[in-house]
């Protein structure tokens, strides 16, 4: 081929735009990917991980093959014929990703494969192909671009400075405006909506129809997300923080799901405060140290209010400092849980910074912000537990819930020897073949003291106080302490879930 003639500055400022609409685009993606994943694979640095990895891939191929092509091809028409075809296959992700990623989910789990390579061939099936285009778009419009030799690094530079600043957009609006607005579908077909838009620009008014159909797109309704095992969905939606919905089961009671939904974050039961589960544990095991009921307590991980609402009606009197760091779980726990406590005070917060600047003085601070398979791996760090110690009042107890596969034990063995070099004494509660509540504190606490203080309970949690009374046990022997600067939490989660799914 002939050398390329330097672009008529109508030209240079469509390349500009596409550049930009591209980078932003590739990020924008990017993250709204993430997103649709949550509600099946959970939202771990494992699944992110897995999404930048393969985004990364698809850039570099598109990169390589997007070089070739510019060469052989050095036309404008081709490389928004490319934009244009990868805005299409961007506005079908949200469409397959239901059934696809529903039967990837079922079908791994068949074979025994963790939702490491779930999550990895979900975002290669769904993503890998327009965000490839995407990428070659890059090398062909710098080839289109560069028409002299002796200016191509002054054009080069524009360009890449131009794209990445379409990246940081993309990565901004998709963030804080478009899934917390819109959701994550729409955003998908707003991202595809301007590819389309750009590219047509190049191609002429016969594609004007692609944008046009793209932007009726907008108006398709969501409908659910996923749809529940049993029960029905009473509600849905994407917060900024996460996918969350609240489930109605057969017998009544209501449980609110986040992301992949294999854990219940908060459980409503109708005519009743008690829920028959590990949230019961924490009313009585506030009491293991004392006779009286706490008068101060915090719970770090509220989500929609199962143990604050069981608060305000068996200890009225308590002050309950309720921290969730996605405030939206809170007006859920309002709207659907039955969440009322007139002590209560809402903090949407994230847990640990929270209670840095906290005053403390807690008679119990119970933890509650982290289940499988996504722990913030700063809440279980000896520094964390630490602080927590420091936050107690005299006599004050920490009441961690751990949540685990049934018959798998390494997270509770770590987590109790990371709390043993916080705290002198550390015991036990296996309340739930999943799930085990680990107790924390200085004074004397045992079950022979719970046992004693059950008489000054509520009638209705006298019976679970001699349960756990007669549960209470020394905390599992061996694990590691996690420490701020390594806890590998994560890798830990992932080799117990398949080590269970291999049984």
């Amino acid at each position: 081929m002939g050398a390329t003639l330097s672009p008529k500055p109508p030209e240079r400022l469509l390349l500009a735009a596409l550049v930009f609409v591209v980078g932003a685009a590739s990020l924008g993606v990017e993250i709204a990917a993430a997103r649709l994943l949550a509600p099946y694979f959970g939202a771990s640095t494992i699944v992110w991980a897995n999404t930048i990895g393969v985004v990364l891939v698809a850039l570099a191929v598109g990169y390589w093959f997007g070089g070739r092509f510019a060469d052989r091809h050095p036309h404008l028409r081709g490389l928004c014929l490319l934009v244009l075809a990868a805005s299409l296959l961007i506005a079908v992700v949200p469409f397959a990703a239901r059934p696809f990623l529903g039967f990837s989910v079922d079908a791994f789990d068949t074979v025994s494969v963790g939702g490491f390579a779930g999550s990895l061939f979900g975002v290669l099936i769904l993503v890998a192909v327009p965000v490839t285009l995407l990428g070659a778009a890059a090398p062909w419009a710098v080839r289109l671009a560069v028409g002299e030799v002796d200016r191509s690094g002054e054009v080069v530079g524009r360009l890449y400075a131009i794209s990445t600043a379409g990246s940081l957009l993309g990565t901004m609006i998709s963030a804080l405006l478009l899934i917390p607005l819109l959701g994550t579908q729409r955003t998908f077909f707003v991202f595809a909506l301007a590819l389309a838009l750009v590219a047509s620009l190049g191609i002429g008014w016969r594609s004007a129809f692609v944008p046009a159909a793209l932007a009726l797109a907008l108006a398709i309704p969501v409908g659910t997300i996923k749809a529940a095992d049993t029960g029905r969905v009473l509600y849905e939606a994407e917060t900024t923080q996460q996918y969350a919905r609240v489930v109605e089961r057969p017998d009544g009671s209501r449980a609110l799901e986040l992301n992949e939904g294999q854990a219940v974050h908060s459980l409503w039961r109708p005519g009743t405060y008690l829920t028959g589960d590990y949230w019961d544990g924490h009313l009585v095991l506030a009491s293991a140290s004392r006779r009286r009921p706490p008068r101060r307590i915090a719970i770090l991980g509220n989500a929609g209010g199962t143990v604050a609402r069981a608060f305000g009606h068996f200890f009225p009197r308590t002050v309950v400092d309720a921290v969730e760091i996605d405030a939206e779980l809170t007006e859920i726990g309002r709207r659907f849980l039955g969440l009322r406590n007139p002590r209560m005070r809402t903090f949407a917060e994230d847990a640990r910074p929270w209670l840095e600047r906290s005053a403390g003085g807690y008679d119990a601070i119970m933890v509650d912000a982290y289940r499988q398979p996504y722990i913030p791996f700063y809440l279980t760090t000896r520094e964390f537990f630490e602080l927590t110690r420091e936050r107690l009042a005299p006599g004050g107890l920490t009441i961690v819930n751990v949540g685990h596969p049934e018959g798998s034990d390494e997270l509770e063995r770590v987590l109790g020897r990371t709390m043993a070099a916080a705290y002198p004494r550390v015991l036990r509660y296996p309340i739930e073949p999943t799930n085990t509540l680990l107790v924390g504190g200085e004074g004397e606490f045992s079950a022979a003291r719970l046992r004693r203080s059950a008489a000054a309970l509520p009638a209705a949690l006298r019976p679970l106080a001699s349960d756990a009374a007669a549960s209470l046990a020394p905390r599992l022997p061996g694990g590691e302490v996690f420490s701020d600067d390594r806890a590998p939490v994560e890798w830990l989660v992932d080799s117990s879930l398949l080590e269970y799914a291999n049984e």
